[in-house]
Formats: C-alpha cells, structure tokens, sequence
C-alpha cells in the first residue's frame, strides 16, 4: 500500500466515525434537553372551570360545588371530579376554598349550627372566611382563584394557591 493513501484512508474513517457519535449524541441529548428546559405538561392542565352563576350563591351560606378538570400526567389524559366550596359573602365577594382541610388532607363540611367547617378526622374548626378557628390544622384553609365574568363564577383549576387565610 502507499504510504500517501492511508493518512486519508485514516481521515476518512475517524470523520466517519465522528458523524456517528455526532448523530447518536444529538439523537440522544434533543429529548433529553426537551424534558429538562420544556414547559410541564402538567401545567397544561391548569385553566379555567365554569362552576355556575354567581347569583346563584346565597351570601354568607357556604355551598360545594362538583366541576370537572382536565388534568394531564406525562401522555395520560383524563377528567377529574373536583370539588371546592363557595362563599358569597354580603358585599357581593367571592371565595373558592380547597375541599381539603390543611393539617392532613381530610375531607371537611359545612356545620350551619356552629357556624364553622368542621373537619371530622382532628377536630380542626375554620370560620366562614377560611381563617383557623381551632387546630391542630396549621394554618386556613387554601384557597382557588376566582374570577367573575358576566354573572358566571370562574375557579382556576392548577389547584389551590395554598395561602391560607
């Protein structure tokens, strides 16, 4: 063999062999930055949920409402039952609190006698705006953002923006 054709024989096959790993990395490494810089997918499944006419809600009188949400979990999509209550309160304001009591999770109600939502697992007693009335609950209740358009009450449905009350 000369001499003269091995150097670019040895050329050739290393740029060969570049492009390769070249082509593999970026194979590779594209969905890999995707999944690290891409906006969730999770947030896709926040928006806006119509749960009824604002009329509708008697001031001072906490009401439950059902509404469904779409929610997006990597390639699954589904509707999900969800659940908040509402006060209306005299001037006309109103508050979407998470079904949700804020020291374990548990499911609380409204009691019209005592005035207060009660959570039946610890005992734990918020007052009609949501503030803490009695623990071991940490702090009031989460609340949803709401918005009126028209007479229609709007719930954002991301979840709570847990800032209590």
């Amino acid at each position: 063999m000369d001499e003269e054709t091995n150097p670019d024989r040895r050329r050739l096959a290393l740029a060969a062999m570049g492009g390769l790993v070249a082509s593999v990395c970026t194979g590779l490494g594209a969905p890999a930055l995707a999944y690290l810089f891409a906006p969730s997918r999770e947030a896709s499944g926040a928006g806006w949920v119509d749960v009824g006419n604002v009329d509708d809600f008697e001031p001072g009188a906490p009401r439950a409402v059902t509404f469904l949400r779409a929610r997006v979990d990597g390639w699954r999509k589904e509707s999900v039952r969800e659940r908040a209550w509402v006060v209306k309160d005299a001037g006309g304001t109103v508050t979407a609190f998470s079904p949700h009591c804020t020291h374990l999770g548990c499911a609380y109600g409204w009691d019209g006698e005592r005035e207060a939502f009660i959570c039946p697992c610890h005992d734990s007693r918020f007052a009609v705006d949501g503030s803490l009335v009695a623990g071991p609950a940490p702090r009031g209740l989460d609340r949803y953002e709401v918005r009126i358009s028209g007479r229609r009450l709007w719930l954002r449905t991301g979840g709570p923006e847990g800032t209590g009350a």
